[in-house]
Order: C-alpha cells, then sequence, then structure tokens
C-alpha cells in the first residue's frame, strides 16, 4: 500500500466537509433537539463537556474513517459516480448497521439509531462522491 497516491487534498476538504455536515446535522434546527432526546443529554450537561477536547478527536476520527475510505478508492478507475455508490455502501451497509446492531443492545430507538445511521449514509456518499471525483 502506497500511500503516497493518495489525493491528500481531497481528503483534507472530505474530512473538513464531513465534520460541517455533523455540525449541521446534529444542529438543533436539524436533528439536535431529537438526538438530545434520544440520548438524555441536557443542554447543562452539554455546557459541561469539554467541547475542544471532543471536537478536536472528531476531527481525528473523521480524518482516519476519510483516510480509510481513500484508501479503497485510490484506483484512478473509480469515477465520481462508483465514488458516491461505494461512500453509500460503506455509510449503509458497515456504518448504519453496526449503529442498528449496537443500538439493539442498548436498547436505543428507532429514531436515535436513523439519526446516527443518517448522518453517516449521507456523510460517506458525500465523502466518496468527492474522493472519486478529484482525481
Amino acid at each position: 500500500m502506497d500511500l503516497s497516491t493518495l489525493n491528500w487534498p481531497a481528503i483534507l476538504v472530505s474530512t473538513l466537509i464531513f465534520f460541517a455536515l455533523g455540525a449541521l446535522w446534529y444542529n438543533p434546527i436539524v436533528f439536535g433537539k431529537q438526538w438530545m432526546k434520544e440520548t438524555g443529554i441536557s443542554k447543562e450537561t452539554a455546557a459541561k463537556a469539554n467541547m475542544p477536547k471532543i471536537m478536536g478527536l472528531t476531527l481525528l476520527f473523521t480524518f482516519i474513517m476519510v483516510v480509510n475510505l481513500a484508501l479503497f478508492l485510490n484506483d484512478p478507475k473509480i469515477g465520481a459516480t462508483e465514488g458516491a455508490m461505494y461512500g453509500f455502501f460503506t455509510g449503509f451497509g458497515w456504518v448504519a448497521m453496526a449503529i442498528f446492531v449496537t443500538g439493539q443492545y442498548e436498547f436505543r430507538s428507532a429514531r436515535y439509531m436513523l439519526i446516527h445511521a443518517g448522518y453517516n449514509v449521507v456523510g460517506f456518499t458525500i465523502v466518496g462522491l468527492l474522493l472519486a471525483a478529484w482525481k
């Protein structure tokens, strides 16, 4: 595996887009209020969190996920359509199903699982499209 063949600018931009999608997705005007209700997190609890640490780790973990997908899409024959399709399959077939499996054992609601799964399906689809289109 030759990491020098990866498109690092595309990886960095994709990471930032996926991260920004999370900020939008979990915003109170989108799914944030429902997410807080489903998790039992209050505004008071959230206010006490170490947000710089959480955001920094989220950015790092997102970068690792994007690099991982980039490794799978690192073939010049894979175009934008295939990249979006593979991103969707990654988000839906692996990540969403893992969330659903874990959620069953944690007795999580369907809404909780759909909020998290939806974010990952949309995010990986966008990232797959971008990584494959940016050659």
